[in-house]
Parts: C-alpha cells; structure tokens; sequence
C-alpha cells in the first residue's frame, strides 16, 4: 500500500468518526435543550369543570361490565342538536 493510499484512508476513517461524534453530540444537545413536551403525568390536570347540573344529566348512563359509564354534556353556542 501506498503511502498516499495510507493517507486517503485515514482521512475518510477520521471523517467517519468526526461526523459520527457531531452527529450524537446535536442530538444530545438538542434534546438537553427542549422542555418536557404538553403531556405530562404529573402535570396533568382538568382544562375546565364541568357544567352544573351535569350529575342528574348523566344519572340515566348505563355502565358496561367493568363498571364504566360514557356521558357527554355539551354546553355553549356549538351544543345545539346536530
């Protein structure tokens, strides 16, 4: 092999190495830089209450076996019949 040759291929095998380093070092930079994403377990809470009455409004929902009953109660000017 050549010394020339010898050269080349160390330069391509730095190269490797040196895209392969800046590559995992924007990643890690990145992500050390942006906030927890919108959802979160622990910050979790209720964007509203519900409205009054909402109790007697859902009285009449039937639960499935494991208990659970669905009820939607739909208030504001988008509530009408549909």
């Amino acid at each position: 092999m050549t010394g020339r040759r010898r050269l080349w291929r160390w330069v391509v095998v730095a190269w490797v190495i040196l895209v392969a380093v800046a590559g995992a070092a924007t990643l890690w930079l990145q992500d050390s830089a942006e906030p927890p994403g919108p959802y979160s377990w622990q910050e979790a809470s209720p964007s509203h209450t519900p409205p009054e009455g909402w109790e007697s409004a859902c009285a009449g929902a039937t639960p499935d076996e494991d208990g659970r009953a669905l009820c939607v109660v739909l208030t504001g000017p988008d509530s009408g019949p549909r």
